[in-house]
C-alpha cells in the first residue's frame, strides 16, 4: 500500500505542555482518512505540523516519500492543500478575486481553471457578491476552492463541516466525496461530528492526548462493531437464566433489557422465555457507532 503521509513518534511541546505525543500515523494514498478526537486531543497541532506551520519538538514525518527534514518537502508541500481551523478568505472581494489573489500567491501566470474551480465548490452564481456577505457554508466552500488553487493531491481539512447548518453539512460531504472519487484527491479530515465522518471516510484514526490510539479502515469498523439484539422482557432474571443455559453472551442494561451478542433462534428463545412465564415485548436489531467505538477506546464521557 502507498501512503501519502507517515509520521514516525511526531512529538509537539508547549513548555510544559505535550500537545503531540509520539505520534505515529499512516495515510493512504486514495483515502478519506477521518481523524477523530476530542476537543485538546492534538488534531489542529499534526494538520500545522504537516502543513509546515510549525516545527516539530522531536520525531519525523514522511510526505510523499520526503522527510519533513529534507529540503525537497518544500516542493512536495505544493501538492497539498489545506484550510486550517477558520478558511483565510479575503471578506472584500468577490469568489473569483479571492481565487485569483491566491493564483498570484502561488506564482500561477494563467487565470485558467478558477472557473472550473467555482463550478465544483458551487459558486459560479456568486457573481459580484463579496466573500464577507457570503452565508457561512459558502465560507468554507471557498476556501475549500481556495485550498485547490494549486491543483493538490492531498487535501487536509480542519473540521470543515463545524458550525454548518444539516444542508450545508451534507453539502460539503459531497463536495469531499466528489474530490475523492472524480478527482483522485487524497483528503484528512478532521471532525467532531462522528456520524456525518462514517458517512463516507474509508480510514480512521482515533486520537487521544496526544497520540493515535487506534488506525482502522472503514470495512475493518464496520466488523469490529459489534452488532447485537436489544430484547425488552418482563423478567430479566428469567432471560439471563435462559441465555446462561445457551451460552449466549449478553449485557444487562436495565431490570427490563439486556443486549444479546450473538446470531439467536428466536423461536427457540421464546419457548424457552414461555416455559419461565417470561414475555418478550420488544427485539430491536443494534449496531454500535462510530462514537461508540470512539468512547470504547479512549473512554470518559467527554466531547469527541
Amino acid at each position: 500500500m502507498e501512503y501519502v503521509l507517515k509520521t514516525d513518534s511526531l512529538s509537539k511541546n508547549y513548555r510544559h505542555f505535550k500537545a503531540l505525543d509520539k505520534l505515529t500515523m499512516n495515510v493512504p494514498e486514495g483515502a478519506i482518512y477521518g481523524l477523530v478526537g476530542r476537543n485538546g486531543a492534538g488534531k489542529t497541532t499534526l494538520i500545522r505540523l504537516i502543513c509546515g506551520l510549525q516545527e516539530p519538538s522531536s520525531g519525523s514525518y514522511i510526505l510523499y516519500g520526503k522527510k519533513n527534514s529534507e529540503r525537497d518537502i518544500i516542493k512536495v508541500r505544493r501538492r497539498m492543500g489545506a484550510v486550517v481551523e477558520t478558511p483565510a478568505i479575503y471578506p472584500d472581494m468577490t469568489a473569483r478575486d479571492n481565487l485569483k489573489m491566491i493564483y498570484r500567491i502561488l506564482g500561477l501566470t494563467s487565470f485558467d481553471g478558477i472557473d472550473d474551480i467555482l463550478e465544483l465548490v458551487g459558486l459560479s452564481g456568486t457573481g459580484k457578491k463579496k466573500a464577507g456577505h457570503f452565508s457561512f457554508g459558502m465560507r468554507q466552500r471557498l476556501g475549500i476552492g481556495i485550498a485547490l488553487a494549486g491543483d493538490p493531491d492531498f487535501l487536509i481539512l480542519d473540521e470543515p463541516a463545524n458550525g454548518l447548518d444539516p444542508q450545508g453539512i451534507i453539502e460539503i460531504r459531497e463536495l469531499i466525496l466528489k474530490l475523492n472519487r472524480s478527482y483522485q484527491i487524497t483528503v484528512l479530515i478532521s471532525s467532531h461530528i462522528l456520524d456525518e465522518l462514517s458517512r463516507f471516510a474509508t480510514h480512521y484514526g482515533f486520537m487521544d492526548k496526544g497520540r493515535i490510539v487506534k488506525e482502522i479502515s472503514a470495512k475493518e469498523l464496520n466488523d469490529s462493531c459489534r452488532k447485537c439484539i436489544r430484547i425488552e422482557v418482563n423478567n430479566i432474571k428469567a432471560l439471563a437464566c435462559v441465555l446462561d443455559d445457551m451460552d449466549i453472551q449478553y449485557e444487562i442494561l436495565s431490570d427490563a433489557c439486556a443486549d444479546i451478542f450473538a446470531e439467536v433462534n428466536i423461536s427457540k428463545l421464546v419457548t424457552s422465555l414461555s416455559d419461565k412465564n417470561c414475555e418478550i415485548l420488544s427485539v430491536k436489531e443494534r449496531n454500535e457507532s462510530l462514537e461508540g467505538y470512539y468512547m470504547s477506546l479512549v473512554g470518559g464521557d467527554r466531547d469527541a
